[in-house]
């Protein structure tokens, strides 16, 4: 299927807005293998005292897995996710309203026989006020569609590799089996992460873990081991991904301090498989003033 850049830049992708309450903050949770690996994550997964992952804010304001839509014309089985970037603006709470708006940016030719690379960014705001309440940058990764005549363009900032000495902390943290399958009630329905024939014919011996799940799952790991437990405290993650995890895998984080920086890197532990590279996060919070009120 031909790629054709002008089909894509015209295509608007729907705005989205989500009511979320406790319970969809738990389920994400839940969904990214909280209360796996050993770590006190009661928090996540308890309405007393609950507290949001930030990683949430993925799954906010989203339409979902768009570039299965054929207005696009996009072979979607070939679409494959290669970095992701969250920054927030403001607190993730347990319970709010937003509204996500995505806008598709650089397009990258890597030439005949190569990928397409594709930027989307989207920005979610307070559904009441308009208050910006995080930046969402992705690039998928469109397989074998190279070579349409367009230019190879840097489509994001370029990441820096991790610091070349041994990490300074290393935490493993577990998938589960059914962990792409609980994942797709998050809002990801793509069939590559369930249908054994959808992942075959994108080339894997079986469905694949999300690669935003595989995010919440290093999204809790810095939490843990850079953030000093305090959720609150991580407002930004940027990596790229570099090889798919399957359910049931361990999710190996390596954490560096580089100055006021987090850097950090993922493997699966099984296959010595690096999956998610040049990763850098930011454990810093946020000035009072960007505190929502008590009854937000």
């Amino acid at each position: 299927m031909a790629f054709d850049p002008d089909r894509v830049r015209a295509y608007r992708v729907p705005e989205s807005r989500d009511r979320y309450d406790p319970r969809e903050t738990i389920l994400y949770a839940l969904a990214v293998g909280a209360g796996l690996g050993g770590e006190d994550e009661q928090r996540f997964i308890h309405e007393r005292g609950l507290v949001a992952l930030p990683s949430m804010a993925l799954v906010l304001g989203t339409a979902g897995f768009w570039p299965m839509d054929p207005a696009l014309g996009l072979d979607w089985r070939q679409v494959l996710h290669g970095e992701q970037s969250l920054r927030l603006h403001r607190p993730l709470w347990p319970a709010g309203e937003v509204v996500g708006t995505t806008v598709i940016g650089g397009i990258a030719d890597k030439g005949p026989g190569g990928p397409v690379l594709l930027q989307a960014v989207r920005q979610l705001a307070d559904a009441q006020t308009g208050a910006p309440w995080a930046t969402l940058e992705e690039v998928w990764v469109l397989r074998g569609m190279g070579g349409f005549g367009g230019d190879d363009v840097a489509v994001s900032e370029p990441l820096a590799p991790v610091p070349d000495r041994p990490a300074d902390t290393i935490i493993d943290l577990p998938t589960f089996a059914q962990q792409a399958a609980l994942y797709r009630l998050t809002g990801d329905r793509n069939p590559l992460h369930i249908d054994p024939a959808t992942a075959a014919a994108a080339g894997f011996e079986r469905p694949i873990l999300h690669g935003l799940a595989a995010f919440g799952v290093i999204g809790r790991a810095l939490i843990h081991r850079a953030c000093g437990g305090d959720a609150r405290l991580l407002t930004a993650m940027r990596l790229r991904f570099t090889a798919p995890v399957y359910p049931g895998d361990t999710i190996r984080t390596e954490i560096w301090r580089d100055g006021d920086a987090v850097r950090f890197r993922a493997s699966v532990a099984e296959r010595s498989t690096v999956i998610a590279d040049a990763g850098i996060a930011e454990c810093r919070g946020f000035p009072s003033r960007a505190l929502p009120a008590a009854d937000a």
